[in-house]
Formats: structure tokens, C-alpha cells, sequence
């Protein structure tokens, strides 16, 4: 019996132990609960807060690129100029280290500036910004990326370098040249044959220095203008008709044909003369690298939103080493034949140039004793928006 009773005791107490444990797990849940219910409703309070009416005016109006973040690194806000330097997509930042910067600012409450370079454009290799981006906490709900561009400065910077260094190093063959031949006329002064032989090598290289020096002109300005700062609906078939038509003479004093085909009618943004310079190069490099009584082909067509205009020739072709290496400034496959064709060893550069500043590439295709294409690739312009028509 004593040991019934025992049993029943040491049973009612772990009855109650259980209850008093229950009751204890029970309301610290319920606590919790509450807890999290509590920041919930501050999460979703501070997430449907707007931000303040001041803040968007001023994103709105800034010259440079601006863009709001919330606290899930979501784009609330963007400015004109963050859009058009391709910052943002959607409501995210393309730019990873511009996102790695918020996160830090999260982290630490300071903000921080970095220099970065940032990749404009959707097109193959895109063109290189040069951005100074801010980043700082706008309160401690929302962050501010003020991005301001300084490709144009550091630009220039390199077209004044560029340019000393270019002309120090090609225009002193030329000139010396001529500087020789001149001592060489008066030599000979009394000898009219040599003089004339002499005379003849001295407009050759005169003309062959005026091309140069042309050459460099075009391509420093390439360089120091942003053509999509002031662009302009382009028409590609327009271009291909000027640029075929600037060839003309070259193509007749070698008995070859220009054939163009426009397959699709297109515009793109731009400038008109650079985007025709470029296409005339190329029509001019594929005519002078070809052989006599031959053809060169100009090809336009519209594939996923760009557009190919394509000069394929039946040339001597380039080896696969000097494909990369073909659009560097005076960079010459075979630079006894540039001498002979008058070739400057910076039509293609200046090519490259035009593509990347429209947000485009140039491509090769090239076999040695085959010929070669060049594809000039550029965005296709969006429809132009049209006013809507009067009611009578």
C-alpha cells in the first residue's frame, strides 16, 4: 500500500512539472510572437513610407547620375543620367562593385567614395565609363549613389597624350623624307630627268603626309566627342550609299565594283559623319587590299535589335595572329604593302572608335587567301514617338 501511494505522488508531480513546462514554452511563443509581429508591421511601416517629395525632385533634376535605394538595395528612384550611363536595370544596379559600396555603407553608416569603370551598353564589348561614385545613407531608410562620369576628362587627357606620342612617331618618316628629297632637287638642280623623278617621290609623300595628318585629326576628334551627347536619327542606307559613292574613284582606278544590298531599311543614333566615315573605311581598307577586276560587298541587315552592316572582299585575307591586332593605331599587317597602297595604319582604329562611342563593335572574319568581313554592329533606333492627331 505504501508503495502505491509513493508511486501515485512521484505521478502527480510529473503531471504538474508537465503542465508548468507547457505553460512556460506556451507563453514564451507566444511572446516571440508577438515580437515578430511587432518588427513586422516596422518592416512593412518603413517599406511603405515614400520618400520624402524633396528627395525625388532632387533625384529628378540632377545633372549628374542619382539613384535611391531602400533597405533591400532596391532602385526606388533613378535620374535621366543614371539611365542613360546604364546603371540600372529594372530595379536593380548592374554595376557589382557600386552594390558591393551600399552594402558597405549598410554595414558601416559611413559613406564611401570609389573610382570604378563601369561597362555602358548591352552590345557586345559595350564602352568603358569612367565613373566617381558617392555613396552615402540618405537617413537610415534609403542610400544615395551620386555617380559623376569623367570619361570625357580622363578622354581628353589621353587624345593630348595620344596624340604627341602618334605624331612623333609616324609623321617623322614622311617628313624626313621629304626633307631628304628636297636636298636631293637641289642637288640636281642642273639635271631636269632627276628633278622630276625626285619631284614625283616628293608629291608622294607629301600626299601620303596629308592623309596622315587627316587621319589623326579624325580620329582625336572621335575620341574627344561623345556623338550620343547631341545624336541624331541615322539612316544606314543613306550612309551606305554615301560611302560606297566616296570610293568611287578609288574602286574604278582599280576596275573593281562596289555592290551594295540593303536588306532592311534602319535608323540608329548617332552622328551621320562618324558612322559614315566608318563605313567608307572600311569600304576603302577592303578596295585597297583586294585585287584588281574583283568585287567588294556591302551587306546591311537587322538581327535581334541591331544592325550588321557587313564590307566582305575577296582579298589576300589576314593571318589568325594579326586579327586582334588590326584595329591598333598604325598597326599594318604587311607594312610594305601600306607604303605602296598609301594605307595610314589608322582607318580601322578609327572604325573601332566610331562603334564603341555609339555603343556598338566591329568584328572580323578573316582566312588568309580567302578575303575578309568586317561587321560594323550597332543598336537599331527605338520608333519615333509621333504627336497625337487634332480632332476637327
Amino acid at each position: 500500500m505504501a508503495a502505491d501511494y509513493a508511486d501515485r505522488v512521484d505521478a502527480s508531480w510529473y503531471v504538474l512539472i508537465a503542465l508548468l513546462l507547457g505553460f512556460a514554452i506556451g507563453a514564451v511563443s507566444v511572446h516571440l510572437l508577438g515580437i515578430a509581429a511587432h518588427r513586422g508591421r516596422q518592416v512593412m511601416a518603413i517599406a511603405s513610407e515614400p520618400v520624402p517629395d524633396g528627395i525625388a525632385a532632387m533625384v529628378q533634376v540632377l545633372e549628374s547620375a542619382g539613384v535611391v535605394l531602400d533597405g533591400s538595395n532596391q532602385v526606388i528612384l533613378s535620374s535621366p543620367g543614371a539611365l542613360a550611363l546604364d546603371l540600372v536595370e529594372g530595379r536593380a544596379l548592374r554595376s557589382h562593385d557600386i552594390l558591393a559600396a551600399v552594402r558597405r555603407v549598410w554595414r558601416t553608416g559611413e559613406q564611401e567614395v570609389l573610382e570604378l569603370v563601369h561597362r555602358r551598353g548591352r552590345i557586345g564589348a559595350g564602352m568603358d565609363v569612367h565613373l566617381r561614385v558617392r555613396v552615402a545613407p540618405l537617413g537610415n531608410r534609403f542610400m544615395l549613389v551620386l555617380a559623376a562620369d569623367r570619361t570625357e576628362e580622363l578622354r581628353l587627357a589621353g587624345v593630348r597624350r595620344d596624340f604627341v606620342a602618334n605624331v612623333s612617331h609616324e609623321l617623322k618618316t614622311p617628313i624626313g623624307a621629304v626633307s631628304v628629297l628636297a636636298e636631293a632637287i637641289e642637288a640636281a638642280a642642273e639635271d631636269p630627268d632627276r628633278v622630276r623623278s625626285f619631284a614625283q617621290r616628293m608629291q608622294v609623300e607629301a600626299d601620303r603626309l596629308g592623309r596622315m595628318t587627316k587621319a589623326l585629326i579624325d580620329l582625336s576628334r572621335i575620341q574627344s566627342d561623345d556623338p550620343l551627347d547631341h545624336a541624331e536619327r541615322v539612316p544606314i542606307g543613306r550612309v551606305v550609299e554615301v560611302a560606297v559613292d566616296r570610293n568611287r574613284v578609288l574602286a574604278d582606278s582599280k576596275r573593281m565594283r562596289v555592290i551594295p544590298r540593303v536588306l532592311d531599311e534602319v535608323d540608329v543614333l548617332g552622328s551621320e559623319d562618324l558612322i559614315t566615315m566608318a563605313v567608307q573605311n572600311l569600304v576603302a581598307n577592303a578596295l585597297q587590299y583586294s585585287p584588281e577586276a574583283t568585287h567588294v560587298g556591302v551587306g546591311v541587315r537587322v538581327t535581334d535589335g541591331v544592325v550588321e552592316i557587313s564590307v566582305t572582299d575577296k582579298g589576300v585575307g589576314i593571318a589568325h595572329d594579326d586579327l586582334e591586332r588590326v584595329f591598333e593605331r598604325f598597326y599594318r599587317v604587311d607594312p610594305a604593302r601600306s607604303r605602296v597602297t598609301g594605307g595610314t595604319g589608322l582607318g580601322l582604329s578609327i572604325v573601332k572608335h566610331v562603334a564603341s562611342s555609339h555603343g556598338g563593335e566591329v568584328t572580323l572574319w578573316s582566312r588568309p587567301g580567302q578575303g575578309s568581313t568586317f561587321t560594323l554592329r550597332l543598336p537599331v533606333a527605338g520608333p519615333t514617338a509621333t504627336a497625337p492627331k487634332e480632332i476637327a
